[in-house]
């Protein structure tokens, strides 16, 4: 049982940009208010040499583009990648032109030069970022040989050591590589998981409209079977009157339609598991084999079979809810061993007064070592193209979704998932266990 296969659930549709053009706007007036008030206090405040109007020229240039993008866009679009990408190519540019103009690197706001990598990396994919990052070392680089004198009192001027300026390019490049880096990788992780939780929820729903659905069968069965037995009732009696004739068969054919709508309706009662709602109560060995007997069809077609044993603990059984976090979870670890497993899947419930758990095993070859300690993170997989799974349409691959499912549905009900190999054979086991009130409490707070 090497992994735990997902269900078909849709998958999301392409991420858009989860930027809005308001954001990069924002920022971008942020940027243009610091950068002009820094200007003017170096200027006229310290009395420092500085070449006003070029800055003023980059800084007014700035501000055209802000108004340009608000008037041609508006502040709720969401702006594609490529152009998001030039935004933030742009203020690269634009702070290297105004660092060029004071000092080059020697000026200490040389390290806003990560603002820009920041941004990209936390909302645009590894390559804009790539890009973005190599722009910004090019701008370093260009900065620390070529740049106009540091502001400084007039009549004198400083120029920083050699080896400071490379100093400060060397740290830009190193802090460069780690922003972009460690940030994208957060980032990236962060969408995996909401993507994840997302088709979990699809998951969940769909469940949640099948059972819905095999409710409402059973609701129309029962509201049906008294009108039926009604007509059934009275065709027999005039039937009874009328021995011969067209009228005789005509009533012979109700009589016979009506039964057949009164099969029709049984079996539309038999689609939901025990006649009950979903929401219903059973004890935990019948869950169990509920479960067990769902896979036992296709268990037996590939020459596999499914084993059940309990506790004999003292204690009562406990009697929980019949969930539908509980019942999928559980279904999909079960549908996994018995995949994997190479002649037998065990299903084994054990329970005393304080803990109740499910442990499930098969005879395969076991979990990967270098796994074990990240199950149930979400897109972990060891499908291959060429192994083959007749349960997709290509033959193998997957999301690596089907632990990170199982174990937030099931922890969605309070239990604590645990895997691991047996010592004994190398087995695959998966122990589920709740506390025992946590369930029989669920339990009776719905009878």
């Amino acid at each position: 049982m090497s992994e735990i296969t997902e269900p078909s659930a849709p998958l999301p549709a392409q991420r858009a940009n989860p930027m809005r053009l308001e954001t990069l706007v924002l920022l971008r007036w942020l940027a243009i208010s610091g950068q002009l008030i820094t200007v003017v206090i170096v200027r006229y405040g310290l009395g420092y040499t500085v070449p006003l109007g070029a800055c003023l020229m980059l800084i007014g240039f700035s501000v055209l583009v802000n108004a340009g993008l608000l008037i041609r866009y508006g502040p709720g679009h969401r702006p594609s990648t490529r152009l998001a990408f030039l935004q933030l190519a742009y203020d690269s540019v634009q702070l290297g032109g105004l660092l060029y103009l004071t000092g080059g690197l020697g000026n200490p706001f040389a390290i806003l030069l990560l603002a820009p990598v920041s941004v990209s990396a936390s909302t645009l994919a590894s390559r804009e970022t790539i890009w973005v990052g190599t722009l910004v070392i090019a701008i370093a680089s260009a900065l620390s040989l070529f740049h106009m004198p540091l502001p400084w009192v007039e009549g004198m001027s400083f120029e920083p050591p050699r080896i400071y300026l490379t100093g400060v390019w060397v740290a830009i490049l190193c802090a460069v590589g780690f922003v972009a880096g460690y940030t994208n990788k957060v980032a990236h992780e962060a969408r995996q998981l909401v993507d994840a939780l997302t088709i979990t929820e699809l998951a969940l729903s769909r469940q949640q409209q099948l059972s819905a659905l095999d409710g409402l069968a059973a609701a129309a069965a029962h509201e049906l079977g008294t009108p039926l037995a009604t007509i059934a009732l009275a065709a027999k009696e005039i039937r009874s009157d009328h021995g011969e004739g067209e009228l005789a068969e005509d009533l012979d054919l109700i009589i016979d339609q009506v039964a057949r709508c009164r099969a029709i309706l049984g079996k539309l009662r038999s689609l939901r598991p025990s006649g009950s709602d979903i929401f219903d109560t059973a004890t935990l060995s019948d869950i169990v084999a509920e479960l067990a007997k769902a896979h036992e069809g296709p268990a037996l077609v590939a020459g596999k079979s499914i084993s059940l044993a309990q506790s004999r603990a003292e204690e009562d059984e406990p009697v929980i809810e019949r969930n539908v976090a509980l019942l999928y979870g559980l279904g999909n670890l079960i549908e996994n061993a018995v995949q994997f497993a190479t002649d037998e899947a065990t299903i084994r419930a054990v329970w005393d007064g304080k803990r109740v758990m499910i442990a499930i095993m098969d005879d395969g070859p076991g979990f990967p070592p270098d796994l074990l300690s990240r199950l149930g993170e979400p897109y972990l997989t060891t499908r291959t193209r060429d192994r083959f799974d007749p349960r997709h349409p290509d033959g193998g691959g997957g999301l690596g979704l089907g632990v990170f499912i199982a174990k937030t549905l099931l922890e969605r009900t309070g239990a604590t998932l645990k895997f691991f190999n047996a010592r004994a054979n190398g087995h695959a086991c998966v122990e589920i266990s709740w506390p025992r009130d946590r369930l029989v409490r669920n339990a009776a707070r719905d009878v």
